[in-house]
């Protein structure tokens, strides 16, 4: 019997032991032509096993370039596509640049001091008080998301002439609704069906029988 301890190493699992089989055949085959048969007929396999691979953007690509990876780059057939070497697929790639950014008011983020920027150095009168309408209410909202709680415009104006040094004004009071935690229905004198408007009506079906007396039951006549 074969064990998988005899055999040779698996490059490429999801395509199982007899796709690597038959790309060790190809390899030993002379004839051009038929080598280039027989390495499309085992793309059309490799496409057929992995069908997830048909919504992958050039997927016979990647079929190509595993062909060639499980051949060890050994097969000597043409290819529609540029044909991988081992150097290429063992090349790092090159690090990604990560932004460095240091806000100077971290609890706003980079993004609103962005904003802050460009409205300073917008020239149109309208457009600068448009700038600073908007950035109060933001500055508004995050403070009422952080907090659970409205600021007073006070201190969002105070808050913004100490970040612009007094060059923006805002003129719209900026509306964010005020956070108020959800409460119970029985303070609310609401409607559910334990706290609210059964129990206010005077009970259930049993105090309603009570109320007409003889607790619901009609006396029979004789």
């Amino acid at each position: 019997m074969e064990y998988n301890t005899t055999r040779n190493h698996l490059t490429m699992r999801e395509y199982g032991r007899h796709v690597q089989k038959m790309i060790e055949h190809i390899l030993t085959i002379e004839e051009p032509e038929r080598r280039q048969r027989n390495a499309h007929a085992a793309i059309e396999l490799m496409g057929f096993l992995n069908p997830h691979l048909k919504n992958v953007e050039d997927f016979r690509h990647k079929l190509w370039d595993h062909l060639f990876l499980i051949a060890d780059f050994k097969l000597d057939v043409k290819s529609p596509y540029p044909i991988p070497t081992r150097e290429t697929l063992k090349a790092k790639p090159h690090p990604l640049p990560y932004p460095k950014r240091h806000p100077k008011f971290s609890h706003l983020g980079k993004n609103l001091e962005v904003i802050i920027n460009k409205a300073l150095k917008e020239e149109n009168p309208d457009k600068r008080l448009g700038f600073a309408n908007a950035i109060a209410y933001y500055m508004k909202l995050a403070y009422s998301n952080w907090h659970k709680e409205t600021a007073h415009d006070d201190a969002i104006q105070s808050e913004l002439t100490n970040i612009t040094d007094g060059q923006l004004t805002f003129t719209n009071t900026p509306y964010v609704k005020a956070f108020r935690p959800q409460q119970d229905n029985r303070d609310r004198g609401g409607y559910g069906k334990r706290g609210g408007k059964f129990q206010q009506r005077g009970g259930g079906r049993n105090d309603r029988r009570d109320n007409r007396g003889g607790g619901g039951f009609k006396k029979k006549r004789y």
